[in-house]
């Protein structure tokens, strides 16, 4: 069975390389420059290719590869993750099987862009991973063909999630194969195409995780938590420089408290609580100056506040 490979990130690579042990083809790869927190980029795919003797294209637009994908044909199915345009029919067709999808976010509920960032930012109990069926020129809709989910809490941080993703892509999407390899008509489960059962997230920029200190503690640990690494994390201003919160815990003291937001209510053990609207926010991990550092080796006093 011949499987075409197109996208990006280091976890399609992985992907690939389950799939050629066990057993498949592939002829093709297709990706475009990578985003800045991938592990792998354009040059590592070309280095794939060139060593299992796949066709290598690297374009923004598929149908540039419409007459290699013809010429190599046929080809049985592709898989698909982060490519950076949406695929048309005319290339699905051009599959027996069509073109899987890995989606990170719950069909259809959770489609388009940052899906994991934006469901800790909306507090949701899980985030799915879906290997789906594309239809051509839509936005991650099509037949779910296998699914898992990994539940979440308010301390749960990107990092986590995508580390699941990272472990639990490969296998979902070879299952998905072996799947519609015994049966082409398989589906688990049909999307809905009811508007009011999806949710369209668009893509997150890294000014958007600027903290507002005149929020809940729960909310501005959530975008703590959604804004972590690999991206460029959650920040606030210190002293006039920037200063970014990698790990945070919410404060449970039972205190009755007056404070301006951003004040800094306590220094201890290397932590550093800050007032939010109602509530606190322990520090426990701050990157300021370009060095990693505990709060309280940066903050030294109750009368400082953070903006």
């Amino acid at each position: 069975m011949k499987i075409a490979i197109i996208g990006r990130t280091e976890i399609l690579l992985e992907t690939a390389e389950l799939l050629l042990k066990q057993g498949y083809s592939i002829p093709l790869v297709i990706t475009a420059k990578e985003a800045p927190e991938y592990k792998k980029n354009v040059q590592d795919f070309r280095a794939f290719s060139g060593d299992i003797g796949a066709t290598f294209i690297q374009t923004p637009r598929i149908l540039n590869a419409f007459d290699s994908i013809l010429k190599l044909s046929p080809i049985d199915i592709s898989v698909s993750m982060n490519y950076v345009d949406i695929i048309p029919q005319k290339i699905i067709d051009c599959f027996r099987l069509g073109v899987l999808n890995v989606h990170g976010g719950d069909l259809p509920r959770y489609r388009g862009n940052a899906c994991q960032a934006w469901a800790i930012l909306n507090g949701e109990k899980h985030i799915g991973l879906c290997i789906h069926r594309m239809i051509g020129g839509e936005l991650d809709s099509g037949d779910i063909i296998t699914r898992e989910y990994l539940a979440i809490d308010y301390n749960m941080k990107i990092t986590q999630v995508l580390q699941w993703m990272s472990e639990r892509v490969p296998f979902l999407s070879l299952e998905a194969v072996e799947k519609l390899k015994q049966d082409p008509h398989y589906v688990l489960e049909r999307q809905s195409k009811d508007p009011k059962d999806s949710l369209r997230c668009y893509p997150r920029e890294p000014g958007d995780a600027r903290i507002d200190w005149n929020r809940s503690n729960l909310q501005i640990l959530r975008l703590i938590n959604a804004s972590n690494k690999p991206y460029s994390g959650a920040y606030c201003e210190y002293k006039g420089k920037k200063l970014i919160i990698w790990d945070a815990e919410l404060v449970e003291d039972g205190e009755d408290f007056f404070a301006v937001p951003g004040q800094v209510t306590k220094i201890n053990s290397g932590v550093v609580e800050v007032a939010t609207v109602g509530g606190k926010l322990r520090l426990k991990e701050v990157e300021y100056a370009g060095e990693l550092k505990s709060p309280s080796q940066i903050i030294g006093s109750i009368r400082e506040r953070l903006k």
